[in-house]
């Protein structure tokens, strides 16, 4: 070189080529899968019958069956598990995935004892069901001397020879003048009035009551045991009633007044 310095040496035959494919990757030559149209509906025919075949083992054949009804919430003999199973009946039987939940609720919660259900699938074979019972506030007094369970929404569900122990008994000791007016107030609402008293007693009055006597709407009047009394009045302003009546039993007495909340008073 006229500079004196010594030429650049020719690249190697190929290695131009080799920069590029290491710069701009082989993508050019990247092999292309193709699927002829045959291969197409070859390919589908395959995935359809597929999903019949899993279609056919979850919604016809027996392989998915249901095999048993879990029961939950039945806590004592007066509602069992096998109470629900045979009102469940001819549903609970055949592929799980076929099952018509709505249908099991439906027929769960038409039993009296039941206030609410769930249902749904435990995977692979069990319909799994859930139950709240109804509990008793009070018992009513019939006329035959039977008494009627009646839950805090006032649903009667259960009619027995004999009150449920801790439930305080409704009954109907109506003055004259109730009894006059029977065709303004009549029995089924002084009845809910009474059970609306019960429902709204804190638990440790509960315990206490044994029974609701209603006289009048306006004179409701409670029998603790020992002997107290509490006149009640109407049903109404209960949960104001209910608090003032714990604060009073702390009181020496036998007799508790809150049917004027705003002059509550003790005696006795």
């Amino acid at each position: 070189m006229a500079d004196g310095r010594l030429a650049d040496p020719p690249p190697a035959p190929g290695r131009g080529r080799l920069r590029e494919e290491l710069e701009f990757g082989d993508e050019e030559y990247a092999p292309r899968l193709r699927l002829s149209r045959r291969g197409i509906v070859v390919l589908g025919a395959f995935g359809a019958a597929v999903i019949g075949v899993l279609a056919w083992l979850v919604f016809l054949s027996p392989v998915l069956d249901v095999r048993s009804v879990a029961v939950q919430g039945a806590s004592d003999d007066r509602l069992t598990a096998e109470q629900v199973r045979a009102a469940i009946g001819e549903l609970g039987d055949g592929p799980l995935a076929r099952v018509d939940l709505d249908e099991v609720t439906r027929r769960v919660r038409a039993i009296p004892r039941v206030a609410g259900a769930e249902v749904w699938r435990g995977w692979p074979h069990t319909l799994q069901v859930k139950i709240t019972q109804r509990r008793a506030v009070a018992a009513v007094k019939g006329e035959d001397g039977r008494f009627t369970q009646v839950d805090a929404d006032g649903v009667s569900f259960a009619t027995e020879s004999a009150a449920p122990a801790g439930v305080p008994v409704v009954e109907l000791r109506l003055s004259q003048p109730a009894l006059d007016s029977a065709t303004v107030i009549g029995r089924s609402q002084l009845v809910q009035g009474a059970v609306t008293v019960a429902a709204g007693l804190p638990a440790e009055v509960q315990q206490r009551a044994g029974a609701v006597l209603v006289h009048s709407y306006d004179d409701i009047q409670l029998q603790l045991s020992g002997g107290a009394t509490v006149r009640w009045g109407s049903p109404e302003q209960t949960d104001r009633k209910a608090r003032l009546l714990v604060a009073l039993l702390h009181q020496k007495g036998t007799n508790f007044d809150v049917s004027a909340p705003e002059a509550p008073a003790v005696s006795g």
